[in-house]
C-alpha cells in the first residue's frame, strides 16, 4: 500500500526540489534576530499546515443533509446529530469544536472542492503540484519559495519546523530555513555560573579569547531575553507549557507544541513573514472514522489554542492561517472501513482579518468524476490571494500568470 508520511515525503523530495543547502536555524538564532530586528508592526504573517496523506474532505466538511453520504459511506459517517452543522446542508466533523468556535466568530473561510486538474490519486504528484503552485508541468520551486525570490535575502524570512525543508519553501535561487525540533539548551547551577565568570571582559585576552567569551555573553542574553517568552503559559490555562528545552516540538504528530513555538517566536517579534508546520498520518485506507477524528480533533484544538495565544499579543490580527492537504479521499468507502486517494477537498483559512463563510462551489455527489469529486477550486486562486493580501506580491509573478483569487481576506 502506498502510504504517505511527512517524513517520507520530505526525503524523497527534499533533495530534487532543493540544490542548495538549506540554512538550519537555532532558537537562539531567531531570538537574535528578534531582539536586533524585530518584525515592523502589523506586517502580516502566513502559518501554512500541511496535512500530509491525503485528508478525507467529506468527513471534514460533512454534506449532513444529502442521503449519498450516508449510502455511500455507511461504515465510516458520522449520525447527522453528531455533526456541528455550519448551515442547512453542511457540518463539521464531531472533533473539530475549536474550529466551529472559530467559524462563529466569523474567523474562518472555508473553500470547497479544492484540487487541481486532472488529479492522479498520488501522494507524490499531487503533494508536489501543491506544494510548487503548478499543477500542470513538473518545476523544482515551492510557490512560497519564488516568492522568497522576489524578497531581500533573509534566513529568517521564511522558516519551516523540522529538520528538512519542504519543497514549499524552495526557490531558484533562494530558500527558506529550517528550525530543527529541539531547543535552547543552556547551562544551569554551578555550570552557569562557571560559564557566566568565562565570558566577563578582560583586558588579558586574545583577539579569539574575547571573541568567545563575547558569544558566550551572547548566548546567556539571548537566553535572559527569550526565556521568559517561552515560558509564558497559554492563556486561560493554568499548564505550563514545555518549555525546559525552550519548547519541545516533538515529532510529526505534535502540531500543537509546534504552534506553541510559532507564537511564541511571533510574540517575541521574530522578523518572520512565513511560518511552515505540519502533521502526518492521514492516509486512512483502513479503520479511518476514529483515527481521522483523532487527528482532526488535534488540528482543531491546536489551531483554536494557537489563536488564543495570539489574543494576547499585539500580532493577533497581523496572522492568517491556511490548512490544506495535497488531496481528498474516494467516495464510497472500502471493505476496510476506510477510504482510498480521491480528488478535492476543503481548504481553511482562518485569521482576524478573514471573511468567515463558504467559498467556492461544494462538489455534488451525485455528479461524480470517476467516482471522485469534482474539483470546483483551483488551489492557485487561493493561492494569489494570500500573495496578493498578506504577503502583499502581485500573484502573476509567482504563479505563471495566475491571478484568479477568492475574496476571503477583508478589504482593510
Amino acid at each position: 500500500m502506498d502510504t504517505i508520511s511527512r517524513r517520507k515525503f520530505l526525503t524523497l523530495t527534499s533533495g530534487a526540489a532543493i540544490g542548495a543547502m538549506v540554512p538550519l536555524l537555532s532558537l537562539q538564532d531567531i531570538a537574535q534576530a528578534a531582539i536586533d530586528r524585530p518584525l515592523p508592526a502589523n506586517t502580516p504573517i502566513l502559518v501554512a499546515i500541511t496535512l500530509y496523506g491525503g485528508n478525507d474532505g467529506l468527513n471534514t466538511l460533512i454534506p449532513y443533509s444529502d442521503s449519498l453520504y450516508f449510502s455511500s459511506r455507511p461504515d465510516i459517517s458520522y449520525p447527522a446529530e453528531k455533526l456541528l452543522q455550519l448551515d442547512s446542508s453542511l457540518a463539521l466533523n464531531p472533533s473539530m469544536g475549536g474550529i466551529k468556535t472559530l467559524w462563529d466568530e466569523k474567523k474562518v473561510a472555508i473553500i470547497r472542492g479544492v484540487g487541481y486538474p486532472k488529479p492522479d490519486r498520488s501522494h507524490f504528484s499531487s503533494m508536489a503540484k501543491w506544494q510548487t503552485g503548478n499543477p500542470l508541468t513538473h518545476i523544482s520551486t515551492g510557490w512560497l519559495g519564488r516568492w522568497i525570490d522576489t524578497q531581500p535575502t533573509d534566513p529568517m524570512l521564511a522558516i519551516s519546523l523540522g529538520s528538512v525543508l519542504p519543497p514549499l519553501l524552495a526557490g531558484a535561487k533562494k530558500s527558506g530555513s529550517a528550525l530543527p525540533l529541539g531547543g535552547l539548551i543552556i547551562p544551569s547551577g554551578q555550570l552557569a555560573m562557571d560559564c557566566a565568570q568565562l565570558s566577563a571582559p578582560s583586558s588579558n585576552d586574545s583577539k579569539l579569547m574575547a571573541l568567545a567569551a563575547s558569544t558566550m555573553k551572547n548566548l546567556f542574553n539571548i537566553s535572559d531575553s527569550i526565556t521568559p517568552v517561552l515560558k509564558k503559559n497559554v492563556p486561560g490555562s493554568p499548564v505550563e507549557l514545555p518549555t525546559i528545552n525552550g519548547g519541545n516540538a516533538g515529532g510529526d504528530t505534535n502540531l500543537s507544541q509546534q504552534l506553541d513555538i510559532v507564537a511564541k517566536l511571533i510574540d517575541a517579534g521574530a522578523p518572520t513573514r512565513v511560518w511552515s508546520v505540519s502533521l502526518g498520518g492521514f492516509d486512512t485506507h483502513a479503520n479511518e472514522a476514529n483515527a481521522q477524528a483523532a487527528l482532526l480533533g488535534v488540528v482543531s484544538d491546536s489551531i483554536s489554542r494557537f489563536m488564543t495565544q495570539l489574543k494576547s499579543t499585539t500580532r493577533s490580527r497581523d496572522v492568517v492561517v491556511m490548512v490544506y492537504s495535497e488531496f481528498g479521499r474516494r467516495v464510497v468507502g472500502n471493505a476496510s472501513q476506510g477510504t482510498d486517494h480521491g480528488s478535492s477537498g476543503p481548504v481553511f483559512v482562518i485569521g482576524d482579518k478573514i471573511n468567515g463563510g463558504f467559498y467556492g462551489d461544494q462538489p455534488s455527489l451525485s455528479k461524480l468524476i470517476d467516482g471522485d469529486l469534482a474539483v470546483t477550486t483551483d488551489f492557485r486562486s487561493i493561492y494569489a490571494t494570500i500573495l496578493e493580501k498578506v504577503l502583499k506580491t502581485p500573484p502573476e509573478k509567482i504563479l505563471n500568470g495566475y491571478k484568479k483569487k477568492v475574496p476571503f481576506y477583508k478589504a482593510v
